[in-house]
């Protein structure tokens, strides 16, 4: 058995989920919030057999793909107080951050 940890942008989490229910595959959905955006994010629980855990990584790869977007940087004054100006710069978001790790045990009650 083994427990997988996604994290997953929020714009992903719905899809993901939806696919995870159709899978038959159980996963806890919690909010979260990080990274380099701090933008909001979902992290699925997954408890799963050893068997299954690639379909569930198959599920989450082809579910959050990762993508550019341009956001402004932000406006900042140094020590002599002139503004900067902000401006666009393009990153790479979305994606998923997965660990998978064993379980030593698991019960249902």
């Amino acid at each position: 058995m083994k427990l997988i940890m996604a994290i997953v942008q929020d714009k992903d989490s719905n899809r993901l989920a939806n696919e995870f229910i159709d899978a038959n595959i159980r996963a806890t959905k919690l909010s979260s919030t990080g990274g380099f955006l701090k933008a909001g994010n979902s992290t699925f629980i997954i408890g799963i057999d050893d068997e299954r855990v690639t379909e569930a990584l198959e599920l989450i790869k082809k579910t959050c793909q990762s993508r550019k977007q341009y956001v402004s940087t932000p406006m900042s004054l140094d020590i002599s107080l002139d503004g900067q100006v902000p401006y666009p710069v393009e990153v790479e978001v979305g994606g998923a951050t997965v660990f998978v790790l064993p379980v030593e045990g698991f019960h249902q009650y």
